[in-house]
């Protein structure tokens, strides 16, 4: 059985590993450590532009329709590289969760957005140590108004949108909520991290409004 990647992703591997040599060298990573900024965004704009955040996006909402194996050709080099870039949390966490769950007016409203680049998503999960479980959750959703802390949120000061787990408005089970992070209700601390690549922060919740993805409970 054949492991490699194929032709044409092997060509992308070597586009990838060629732009974020020129983009992206270790002075461009120096930059970020030691400085106040946040990200690359100029290196973001650059991969935007070469299609990157759009890799697995359909091609009706603005995407290029490639698969997961494209898209992990530019995941290893932007892990070799140490791209200090929200890609992780906008690309394979909070696009994937709107795609699954979300609307056809939700994606049409959000994904080709992502998929420019002009939008950044987060994805706020966790709520402490341990496997989060829906009757653990403090977070909670009442008529769509979020409520509670989702702590080390990756990338939180850098997005525009965060995709939040919360116990449902029922009670029974976890919601998952869109919410623009320019709400009312919204607070974000920044807190630092064994990763000082990427900016983390704890997301403080009191009755934001929110848009529930997906069915209630589900």
């Amino acid at each position: 059985m054949n492991f490699e990647f194929a032709e044409e992703q092997m060509m992308l591997r070597d586009q990838a590993r060629g732009l974020l040599s020129d983009h992206c060298p270790p002075a461009v990573v120096r930059r970020v450590l030691d400085t106040d900024e946040l990200y690359a965004a100029d290196l973001w704009r650059t991969m935007a532009e070469m299609g990157w955040t759009a890799t697995v996006i359909p091609e009706s909402y603005g995407g290029l329709g490639l698969s997961y194996l494209e898209l992990s050709v530019i995941a290893e080099e932007l892990g070799r590289a140490a791209a200090p870039v929200p890609f992780s949390s906008s690309v394979y966490l909070a696009t994937e969760m709107l795609m699954r769950l979300g609307s056809k007016a939700q994606k049409a409203q959000w994904l080709p957005k992502l998929a420019s680049g002009e939008v950044i998503a987060t994805f706020a999960y966790a709520e402490g140590g341990g496997q989060p479980r829906a009757d653990r959750l403090v977070t909670t959703a009442r008529q769509d108004r979020l409520s509670g802390t989702k702590p080390v949120v990756a990338d939180a000061q850098i997005a525009n949108l965060a995709i939040v787990v919360a116990a449902s408005n029922t009670g029974d089970g976890a919601s998952v909520y869109l919410l623009p992070l320019d709400e009312d209700g919204v607070i974000l601390e920044p807190i630092a991290t064994v990763d000082p690549t990427r900016p983390h922060a704890h997301l403080v919740l009191d009755g934001a409004r929110a848009e529930r993805l997906g069915k209630e409970g589900h």
